[in-house]
C-alpha cells in the first residue's frame, strides 16, 4: 500500500521539517513502514486558507506522479487540502490547534466531512466541530527504544549540565504563545528553589531523552493542547510532570507517582507543585503505565483504517 503524507512544513529542507518539526508523524509512519506501508510526503509551505490553496497545483503533481492507495493528512487545514482533490481517499488526524483554536473549527470540520476516515487525538475534539460519524481516537505514540530512563546524573554528565543545579524543561519554545511561557517564568521565579528552565526547542530525538532524565520536571503551561506527545516521553522516561489542566494531560498522568496537575492557571499553585516535586527528589513510575502508546500498537492501529479505506475503495 502506498501512502502519501500531507503536512505543513519546508520543502526546502524536508528531513530539518519532518524528523524534527513533525517527529511525531514522522516516528509514525517510519513504524507503519516496518509494517509494509510505503509513503511519501508533500509538504505545504503557506499560512492561512489562503496559503494553502497555493499548495494546490504542485500537491496534485505530487499526487499523479507519485499514484497512491490514500493520502494521509495530518491537521484539519492540511485535510481540508487534500480533500479538494476527490480521486484518493483521505484520513485526516486532528492533533489540537486545528479543533482547540475556534477560527480553525469551520476548516476542520469540512476536512471531517471530505475525509473517508479521521482520527482525533482527544475524546473532546469531536464534539468541537460536531462531529458525529465512526470515531477513531489514537494518540501519536512514543517509541519506547528511544525514550527510556537512564541515571539522572550520566543524562548530566553527557549533557554538560551541573550536577548540583535544578533544572526544569519547558515543554515547547519560549517564543511559541500558545505554550505560555510568561506563566512557567512566573513560577519558577517565586519557587523557593533556584531553578533554571530550559527551552525544549532544536534538540535531537536522542538529546530529549537526555534531558528528560537530566531535569528534575518537566512543566506544562500551554494555553491549548489535544494529546500533547512531550508529556508520554517524558512518561516514557520517568520524569516527574508539573502541568496545568490542559488537553488530556490529566486523565495521562493520573496513574502515576510523582506527577501534578495545577487546576488553575495560577503561578503560585504551579510554584507549589514544583516546589513539592524538588522536595520530593524521585523519579516516577510512569514507565510502567503508558504501554497503550506504544508506537507499533499505536502503528498498528492506524494501519486498520487504512485498510479498511482501501478495501472500500
Amino acid at each position: 500500500m502506498k501512502v502519501l503524507i500531507v503536512c505543513s512544513g519546508k520543502p526546502s529542507n524536508p528531513k530539518w521539517s519532518f524528523e524534527l518539526t513533525r517527529s511525531y508523524i514522522y516516528e509514525q509512519l517510519e513504524s507503519l513502514k516496518d509494517l509494509g506501508i510505503e509513503y511519501d510526503t508533500y509538504f505545504i509551505e503557506g499560512n492561512g486558507i489562503l496559503g494553502y490553496i497555493k499548495n494546490y497545483s504542485s500537491m496534485m503533481k505530487k499526487i499523479k506522479s507519485y499514484s497512491p492507495n490514500l493520502i494521509h493528512a495530518h491537521y484539519g487545514l492540511s485535510g481540508l487540502l487534500a480533500t479538494f482533490q476527490r480521486k484518493v481517499p483521505v484520513v485526516t488526524t486532528f492533533h489540537g490547534s486545528d479543533i482547540n483554536i475556534k477560527s480553525n473549527r469551520p476548516f476542520s470540520y469540512l476536512a471531517s466531512k471530505l475525509s473517508a476516515e479521521n482520527i482525533f487525538v482527544h475524546e473532546n475534539q469531536p464534539s468541537k466541530i460536531n462531529y458525529q460519524d465512526t470515531l477513531h481516537l489514537i494518540p501519536c505514540g512514543v517509541d519506547r527504544k528511544k525514550f527510556f530512563s537512564i541515571d539522572k546524573n550520566e543524562a548530566r554528565k553527557r549533557l554538560k549540565l551541573d550536577a548540583n543545579q535544578k533544572y526544569g524543561l519547558f515543554a515547547g519554545s519560549f517564543d511559541n504563545d500558545v505554550k505560555n511561557y510568561p506563566l512557567a517564568k512566573e513560577a519558577i521565579a517565586t519557587s523557593k528553589n533556584t531553578i533554571e528552565l530550559l527551552e525544549l526547542k532544536n534538540y535531537t530525538r536522542k538529546e530529549v531523552c537526555l534531558l528528560m532524565n537530566a531535569v528534575d520536571f518537566l512543566l506544562m503551561t500551554s494555553f491549548s493542547e489535544g494529546s500533547p506527545l512531550v508529556i508520554k516521553e517524558a512518561m516514557y522516561c520517568n520524569c516527574p510532570i508539573v502541568s496545568v489542566d490542559v488537553g488530556d494531560v490529566k486523565e495521562t498522568i493520573s496513574h502515576t507517582n510523582g506527577s501534578f496537575i495545577s487546576v488553575a492557571y495560577d503561578s503560585e499553585e504551579l510554584t507549589n507543585c514544583i516546589d513539592k516535586i524538588i522536595e520530593i527528589d524521585s523519579r516516577t513510575n510512569a514507565r510502567d503505565k503508558v504501554s497503550e502508546y506504544d508506537l507499533v500498537e499505536v502503528a498498528k492501529k492506524v494501519l486498520q483504517i487504512y485498510k479498511e479505506v482501501e478495501s472500500e475503495n
